[in-house]
């Protein structure tokens, strides 16, 4: 079993402490529903805008739905309002109720994009907060006396919102792993605080820039970032916020820590560990004081991890044990079942294996209770590892069997499961025999899966290539030695048979091309919604192809609130991806196109978490052109590909989708629609680069929606 846990809080504070509006977080939900219903005609227009907005915000956790709904009642209201003035804004007299529904819409763009963010919808996020920025931008010029009048609030406070709006976008980005634009707009928003001189309200967005620091590794920036903000909070005496930096700053040592172990640097390891432990102490120390139970459960989580990775395994289980009974209190199955796999793992490491299997079951049962497929993933590893060494193959074979069946469900890899099932048959076939070095093989095996894959891609691309050399060099000398009867008749023969090899070589081909496509099974299990796929290769192998992908929802920490943010009525939904492609080329050309093109998918999609469709395009575009145009290249390439991808988010009953060359179909109500398509290949192209466009269609049950290659028609 491996000893290295990772630490796993690192992104609490770029989720969930970004600034956002200053309301009084007391307020009680239900007192503002009365407050709003009871006022009637007493509550004026931009009052029901403030409380609008107020409610919606103390909602956000809670329902989003209902967050947007409000917002969007407050900026119906806003406009009306606005609507009801024609001229240019008049800041003076009564008209500075003009301005005030100018600042509510600007306040209502800004919550629905932080409300978008929270359910996923990074682009509406995105667009929401533009909208906010552009109104903030305007309002900034008009903020001053009038006719000795002082209008409601200052140029200082629209500066304030704006810096917020400009984070608010960067934690977006960041999300969508998009790092160089989420500094961009981090710093942008950095500076503005740096000119208002609030130094109080820095950390949280010194914090985000060292988060994004920390998620490229670059661990001294990231630590500079953090120690500047505890410096801050530490002057004002906010405990909170001291124990949420100061646990970022031990996250970031024991990350390093982990680092310098891996490289078998043992004694600046040691005490980078020392220099973790410290922090977590005194963060843990300050979450006591507060009764924050779970920043306590956060850094008794992070001390166990840290002892664990020490060999300390006694210090491990004890706060192991202690923030179990902590998460089972919180009713919080997620991190319960972690914490029953850590312990389960320790009393395996230190070969307690009746308790190691005590506590993995649960862990497996609880797991497969919420549906938690990387848990689920993680328990049946465990148990296989564990049922090997009580020398019980039966039962590991079949955990491990179930551990290849979540982890083919995770990532998708349809091409490495032939491998991987040969080697645990080989290992669990010779249980006698399995010695460490076979153990620290099984051990790597995921670590190489991804390197197998190219491996294995390039080594037939390389075999089918020598092929086609040698029956083209045979086909030659048959040529040369054409005037000989003898000769002629000797060397049909052994053309017929190279054209068998060539022809045997290209149906092998097809059983790794088939084995790349993503199984019906799969799609079967994952798609909620009747299908068909039609798949007809003209020449054995295709350069069509189709892949598809399901990703679940995961629950994550809330330190804003001090509790589990959980999926939306508490159910866990899937998105699902389906592509549709047409490569380069026919027969083998295409075929060698299509096993680049879905790595790059994998890669894309799995790997990098890229999950907007328009942006996978773009970055397939670049991956494609890279590999095929490489700098310096004689030749230019003009291969590619033709690409419909859609996303289906059935919760909201949406259908993003982005597409190359392919449209996409959609039949309601017996009428046919058709959404075009981008004129434009993913790869090398004549005229410029355009970024790919996103679509949009809200689904009615009942719709019908199509996506096919040219290869359909032909």
């Amino acid at each position: 079993m491996s000893k290295k846990i990772k630490l796993f809080f690192l992104l609490l504070i770029l989720l969930n402490l970004s600034p956002h509006f200053a309301f009084a977080q007391n307020k009680k939900i239900d007192s503002l529903f009365s407050h709003l219903h009871s006022s009637g005609s007493q509550l004026s227009d931009t009052g029901k805008i403030n409380t609008l907005n107020i409610l919606a915000w103390e909602l956000r956790f809670y329902n989003p739905d209902t967050s947007i709904t409000l917002s969007l009642n407050a900026l119906k209201l806003a406009n009306s309002i606005i609507g009801s003035y024609s001229g240019s804004i008049n800041l003076a007299g009564e008209d500075s109720r003009q301005l005030v529904a100018q600042k509510g819409i600007a306040q209502s763009y800004q919550q629905l994009g932080w409300f978008n963010y929270l359910k996923g919808n990074y682009l509406l996020s995105i667009d929401y907060e533009i909208k906010a920025l552009d109104i903030w931008q305007q309002l900034e010029n008009y903020f001053e006396i009038k006719n000795g009048i002082e209008i409601p609030f200052s140029k200082l406070l629209v500066q304030k919102f704006k810096s917020r709006s400009l984070s608010n976008i960067g934690v977006v980005y960041a999300e969508k792993s998009d790092y160089p634009k989420a500094l961009d707009y981090f710093f942008k928003a950095l500076k503005i605080k740096n000119q208002l001189g609030n130094e109080n309200e820095m950390p949280p967005y010194l914090a985000n820039i060292g988060n994004v620091y920390e998620e490229q590794h670059d661990y001294n920036k990231a630590l500079d970032y953090y120690f500047q903000a505890l410096k801050i909070v530490e002057k004002s005496g906010e405990k909170n916020q001291i124990a949420i930096y100061t646990g970022n700053i031990g996250i970031s040592y024991g990350q390093q820590a982990d680092v310098a172990m891996s490289n078998k640097d043992v004694i600046k390891g040691d005490s980078l560990y020392k220099s973790a432990l410290g922090y977590f102490f005194k963060a843990l120390k300050l979450n006591e004081e507060l009764g924050n139970t779970s920043g306590i459960a956060r850094n008794i989580g992070s001390i166990g991890i840290i002892y664990q990775n020490q060999g300390n395994f006694s210090k491990a289980l004890e706060n192991y044990f202690k923030v179990l009974k902590i998460s089972e209190e919180l009713d919080d199955k997620y991190l319960t079942a972690t914490w029953l796999t850590n312990i389960g793992n320790i009393y395996g490491i230190t070969k307690n294996y009746k308790q190691a299997e005590e506590y993995q079951l649960k862990a497996l049962a609880l797991s497969t209770k919420i549906n938690a497929l990387g848990l689920i993933e993680g328990a049946q590893k465990y148990l296989s590892e564990l049922y090997s060494k009580m020398d019980q193959p039966a039962k590991a074979f079949e955990h491990y069997k179930k551990y290849i069946a979540a982890k083919d469900s995770i990532f998708n890899e349809e091409n490495t499961k032939k491998t991987v099932r040969s080697e645990m048959n080989f290992e669990f076939e010779k249980k006698q025999a399995i010695t460490a070095a076979e153990q620290e093989k099984k051990n790597t095996v995921e670590a190489k899966e991804k390197q197998k894959q190219k491996i294995i891609m390039y080594a037939v691309s390389t075999g089918l290539f020598l092929v086609l050399l040698l029956a083209l060099f045979i086909f030659r000398g048959y040529k040369q030695k054409q005037k000989s009867n003898y000769v002629i008749t000797q060397q049909k023969e052994l053309v017929e048979q190279k054209n068998k090899e060539i022809t045997d070589s290209i149906k092998y081909a097809k059983h790794i091309q088939t084995a790349l496509l993503t199984s019906s099974d799969y799609i079967k299990n994952n798609l909620p919604a009747e299908h068909f796929i039609l798949y007809k290769p003209k020449d054995i192998v295709s350069g069509d192809f189709y892949w598809a992908h399901s990703i679940p929802f995961l629950p994550g920490w809330d330190l804003g609130t001090n509790k589990v943010r959980l999926p939306v009525d508490g159910k866990r939904t899937n998105t699902f991806y389906m592509v549709t492609a047409d490569c380069t080329g026919h027969g083998v050309p295409g075929a060698f196109m299509s096993m680049l093109n879905i790595s790059y998918l994998n890669e894309n999609i799995v790997e990098r978490g890229i999950r907007l469709p328009h942006d996978i395009l773009n970055a397939q575009r670049k991956e494609i052109i890279q590999a095929l145009n490489p700098e310096g290249s004689i030749e230019e390439s003009k291969d590619g590909m033709d690409c419909n991808i859609c996303v289906y988010d059935f919760d909201k009953m949406l259908l993003h989708f982005s597409a190359a060359n392919i449209p996409l179909w959609l039949v309601r109500n017996g009428e046919l629609i058709e959404y075009k398509a981008d004129k434009m290949p993913v790869g090398k192209y004549n005229e410029k680069l355009e970024p790919f466009t996103l679509k949009t269609i809200a689904l009615q049950k009942g719709d019908v929606i199509y996506t096919s290659t040219d290869g359909f028609a032909d």
